[in-house]
């Protein structure tokens, strides 16, 4: 029989590992996981051919093919959504793509354009002047792309909600692709946030741009036939827990060639210490970690510089402790995605951490009265629980496989 073309047989790659991956059990055969593969595989065959350097970000658009359609994947927590992304960022066949963290990305972005402006030479009196960093920074991001790939699209920041419809809007005049996951459908995305009205013509850009995919099987694969690392989770209630991760500390420590002590990061010129390391293992507690001001710059930085962290002290996550919370469910989504081992030392199991009742909430009233904003209470998000559900829901799931022997084994072999 004759050989399928080569593009086609481009084309059938990521079905080929996707089929692999369910012969060795590595997972499970899912019809839903089955359909979104398919329509990957179509746009792996599409970009085979695709380049965005035919899409100047100017003007003249006109005589040129449009790009490639997108897919926007959405579902429940643990179906396979990231991992069908990144099956398919490896098998396209071009250098010119980029697969990153959606708060990653955002960073990166308030970062590019931050440099911008520092750049711009100091205002004079009397010659005031307007200045759009985010078109330029958009340029930037073409000229080094023509796939962009996000992990957990969500937007729960108002400096990001405006800065998205201009920078996409620039970005897929440039002919960026766009492949992202997200726990939510596009028209939830910022639900009830603040000025959301300036963020409803971005999520227009993004249907009329990406085929809208919801994969929900009603499966939670992480919880699924994974055996549990030994030593990965302790109560505070339990005798000697404490004791436990002395011990567990001092067994990995001795493998490193450092000494116990604290380490100073620093941060976009900030410093961040940790009094307790050593090597690449910090040992930690939930307020040194979650009771500042840290973000995710700050949680990257530590994942670059440390493979394995314990976190004692996790209390039950009320909403009173909604900002801790918030940061926690920002960690471990930034450990998780760089296979960062975590330790932990909690008053309460995993799926029990998260509590949606309880706590005042008189701080929260005294900013919406400052803000004339009393009326809107029950509508505006940042005051409600309703983004912190999806992000507790997610943050649970990925707690639980991080307490696995697979995942634990792939920290062993984490490249630094």
């Amino acid at each position: 029989s004759r050989a399928p073309a080569p593009q086609l047989a481009l084309s059938r790659r990521i079905v080929g590992r996707y089929d692999r991956l369910v012969e060795c059990g590595t997972v499970r055969e899912d019809v839903h996981q089955r359909h979104v593969i398919q329509q990957l595989a179509e746009l792996q065959h599409t970009l085979k051919n695709y380049s965005n350097d035919m899409h100047p970000p100017k003007e003249k658009l006109e005589s040129l093919p449009p790009p490639p359609k997108g897919l926007y994947i959405y579902g429940d927590v643990g179906t396979g959504k990231t991992m069908l992304m990144d099956l398919f960022h490896s098998c396209v066949v071009t250098p010119r793509k980029k697969r990153v963290h959606f708060n990653t990305f955002m960073l990166d972005i308030h970062k590019r354009i931050h440099r911008r402006k520092q750049s711009l030479p100091k205002r004079t009196l009397g010659k005031l002047f307007t200045y759009d960093p985010i078109s330029p920074v958009a340029v930037e991001i073409s000229n080094e792309t023509c796939l962009l790939c996000f992990d957990e699209f969500q937007v729960s920041d108002v400096a990001d909600a405006l800065v998205l419809k201009q920078l996409f809007q620039a970005l897929f005049r440039s002919g960026v692709v766009l492949v992202a996951t997200s726990n939510r459908p596009p028209d939830d995305l910022y639900k009830n946030g603040l000025q959301r009205d300036t963020f409803l013509p971005f999520i227009d850009m993004l249907k009329e741009r990406c085929h809208i995919f919801r994969l929900d099987s009603g499966t939670d694969y992480r919880r699924l036939g994974k055996a549990g690392a030994a030593r990965a989770f302790y109560l505070t209630r339990n005798a000697g827990a404490e004791a436990a991760l002395d011990a567990l500390f001092e067994e990995l420590s001795f493998r490193q060639k450092s000494d116990t002590g604290p380490q100073t990061l620093s941060v976009l010129g900030r410093p961040v210490t940790l009094q307790k390391t050593c090597g690449s293992i910090a040992d930690c507690t939930f307020d040194e970690l979650c009771g500042k001001p840290l973000g995710a710059s700050d949680y990257l930085e530590m994942a670059r510089h440390f493979d394995t962290v314990f976190i004692r002290n996790v209390p039950r996550l009320t909403r009173s402790l909604k900002d801790q919370a918030r940061r926690f469910t920002t960690l471990i989504d930034n450990f998780y995605d760089k296979k960062v081992r975590v330790v932990l030392l909690a008053a309460a199991p995993v799926d029990q951490l998260f509590v949606l009742a309880g706590g005042e909430d008189e701080l929260d009233r005294q900013l919406l009265d400052d803000l004339g904003l009393s009326a809107a209470a029950e509508q505006l998000s940042l005051f409600t629980a309703e983004e912190e559900i999806f992000a507790f829901q997610r943050t649970v799931s990925r707690l639980e496989e991080m307490q696995t022997e697979s995942y634990w084994s792939d920290g062993d072999h984490r490249l630094r």
